[in-house]
């Protein structure tokens, strides 16, 4: 079985993926991390000093090397279903689960994160929330292509163990 989790930040991919790595004896990945690892850079960094088109590219390198693995769940960034060809790749390998959070609960966690989120460092909560439905409304197209959605209150483990049930 291969999960990918898919969203904004601030979603809780990465929360999601560790919680249901130990329920289930799946490895867990954070997409992220890997790359941060891999680049001995944070991605803020990697962003200033390579460039989106770089880490876009180191990202998809990464993401596909899963294709060689046969179980895990991996919590990705939130634009990696958005460019490359990502969301078509993740779709054919496996599961895709879209975590849907409203804008208030991840500007809520945002404002909570400020100093680890380079993309949002610098701006008041208002400026946040129209980066975050701005964001929403570009990824939208290619998040709804996701396996499965779950949205707000339907975000539980119950939900989850219901999704990797049907593949068990």
């Amino acid at each position: 079985m291969k999960l990918f989790l898919i969203g904004m930040m601030g979603t809780g991919k990465s929360h999601w993926t560790k919680y249901l790595s130990k329920k289930t004896k799946l490895a867990g990945y954070d997409l992220d991390y890997l790359i941060e690892m891999n680049e001995e850079k944070t991605i803020a960094e990697i962003f200033a000093e390579d460039g989106e088109d770089y880490f876009r590219k180191t990202e998809a390198k990464l993401l596909r090397w899963f294709g060689e693995k046969k179980a895990y769940i991996l919590a990705t960034g939130g634009g990696t279903p958005c460019f490359l060809d990502n969301m078509t790749w993740m779709n054919k390998q496996g599961i895709t689960i879209w975590i849907d959070e409203p804008v208030e609960t991840l500007v809520e966690r945002a404002v909570q994160q400020k100093e680890h989120r380079p993309a949002i460092q610098g701006l008041t909560n208002e400026e946040i929330h129209a980066l975050f439905e701005k964001r929403i409304a570009e990824r939208k197209v290619f998040y709804s292509q996701a396996t499965h959605h779950l949205k707000g209150a339907d975000i539980s483990e119950k939900a989850f163990q219901q999704i990797i049930r049907q593949y068990a």
